[in-house]
C-alpha cells in the first residue's frame, strides 16, 4: 500500500510563470505599465518631457546665437538663447574685478587650491606631508592674488571676486570650521557645566540668525569695537563670519554621530586604560563621523552656495560677478538668464563633485565596518 501511494503521489516542479519575468520589458510592465490609470500617467509624462526637451533643445541650440554678436542676439530675443554674453561678459564673470592683465594669477592660484584639496581627499596623500603642503599652497596662494612682492603688482582683496574668491571662500571656511565643529559637539557633551554652557550658548546664538546676519555684524559693527587706528581686512572678517556660522551647523551634525555611538564604545575603552582624547581620536570620532558622511557633505555643499551672500559686504563672488558684469552694461543686460545658466552649471560641477565624493567615503567607511 505504501509503495503504490509513493508511486501514485509525486511532488510537481513549480512552473515558470507565464511572460518574461526579467528584462527591460517586464521591468516596463511592472513599473511603468501596470494598469490603465498607470499607462495613462507615464505616456502622459513621456509626452510631456519630449515637448519640453525639444522646445529646450530649439532655444538652447537650434535657435541660439554663439557668437558674441549683439545684433544677432537682439534679433533672437524670444526665439534663441544668446550664449554670446557668455563670449563677451565670461571673464569678467569668472574673474570679477580682479585686474584683466593679472588673471594669469587667479588661475594658477585657484587651479593650486583644488590640486592640494583634491589630493586631501586621497587616503594614499594621508601622511606627515600632507599638512606641510597645505602651507606652502596657502602661502603661494596668497602670494599670487595680494602680490605686492615678487614683481607682482599689488590687488587689494576688495578686487578679488568671481570663481576664484568662491573656491578660497568654501575651502578655507571648511577647513577651519570641521575641527571646530568636532570641539564643539564635544563640548556640548562635556561634563564640565561651564564648558558645555559655553558650546550651547554659542550653537544657540549663531544658528538663531541668518548667515547674512553674521556678515553683516562681521563686516560693519565689528569695526566700531576695534580700537581706534585698528582696522581688520574685510575678507578676514567674511572669513571668519562664515567659518563660525558654518561650525555651529556642523557641531549639531556631529553631535549626532556621537550620540548614536552605543555607550559600550566608551566603557570599553575606559576598560583598556585610555584616556579621555585617546578614546575620542581612535574610538568614537571615527565611527561618529562616518555615521555623519552625508550629513557633513550637505553642509559643505550649502556652505559652498552660501558665499554668494558675500555680496551684501561688497566682495563680489561668483554670483555678485555675474550681476556686476551685466548691470553695469544695458546692451548685455536682457541676456541675464543664459549668464544665470552659465554659473548654474559651475555651481552644479562643484556640488556634484563633493556628492559623488561623499558617497565613495561612505562605501568606503562600509566596507571598513565589515570587516
Amino acid at each position: 500500500m505504501s509503495s503504490t501511494n509513493s508511486s501514485q503521489f509525486q511532488p510537481i516542479t513549480a512552473r515558470p510563470m507565464p511572460g518574461r519575468r526579467t528584462g527591460i520589458v517586464a521591468w516596463l510592465r511592472a513599473n511603468l505599465f501596470s494598469g490603465p490609470i498607470n499607462s495613462l500617467m507615464t505616456l502622459a509624462t513621456v509626452a510631456l518631457l519630449a515637448w519640453s526637451i525639444s522646445h529646450a533643445f530649439d532655444w538652447a541650440v537650434a535657435r541660439a546665437v554663439f557668437g558674441a554678436h549683439l545684433e544677432a542676439c537682439n534679433n533672437a530675443r524670444g526665439l534663441g538663447a544668446c550664449w554670446g554674453v557668455i563670449a563677451e561678459k565670461g571673464r569678467l564673470i569668472v574673474m570679477g574685478r580682479y585686474p584683466d592683465t593679472e588673471h594669469w594669477r587667479p588661475v594658477i592660484a585657484t587651479a593650486l587650491m583644488l590640486l592640494v584639496v583634491g589630493a586631501s581627499c586621497m587616503p594614499r596623500f594621508w601622511n606627515r606631508w600632507l599638512p606641510l603642503a597645505w602651507l606652502v599652497m596657502l602661502a603661494v596662494y596668497f602670494t599670487l592674488m595680494k602680490g605686492g612682492m615678487l614683481g607682482l603688482t599689488e590687488v587689494p582683496t576688495d578686487q578679488w571676486g568671481g570663481l576664484p574668491l568662491t573656491v578660497m571662500l568654501t575651502v578655507i571656511s571648511m577647513t577651519l570650521a570641521f575641527p571646530l565643529s568636532i570641539f564643539v559637539a564635544l563640548g556640548r557633551r562635556s561634563t564640565m557645566p561651564a564648558i558645555r554652557t559655553i558650546c550651547t550658548l554659542y550653537v544657540e546664538l549663531i544658528r538663531g540668525v541668518p548667515l547674512i546676519t553674521v556678515l553683516f555684524m562681521a563686516s560693519f559693527m565689528l569695526p566700531l569695537f576695534m580700537p581706534h587706528g585698528v582696522t581688520i581686512d574685510v575678507l578676514i572678517r567674511v572669513i571668519v563670519g562664515i567659518t563660525l556660522f558654518s561650525a555651529a551647523y556642523m557641531a549639531e551634525v556631529v553631535r549626532g554621530g556621537l550620540q548614536a555611538l552605543p555607550k559600550g564604545q566608551t566603557e570599553a575603552a575606559a576598560t583598556l586604560g585610555l584616556t579621555y582624547w585617546q578614546t575620542q581620536r581612535k574610538i568614537v570620532l571615527p565611527q561618529a563621523l562616518a555615521m555623519v558622511v552625508p550629513s557633513l557633505m550637505n553642509t559643505f555643499i550649502g556652505m559652498f552656495k552660501d558665499t554668494s551672500l558675500v555680496t551684501i559686504v561688497s566682495l563680489y563672488e561668483l554670483t555678485g560677478a555675474l550681476s556686476l558684469a551685466l548691470n553695469s552694461d544695458a546692451d548685455w543686460r536682457p541676456f541675464k538668464i543664459e549668464a544665470y545658466l552659465f554659473i548654474t552649471l559651475i555651481y552644479f560641477v562643484f556640488c556634484f563633485a563633493m556628492s559623488r565624493y561623499s558617497l565613495w567615503v561612505e562605501a568606503r567607511t562600509a566596507v571598513s565596518k565589515v570587516r
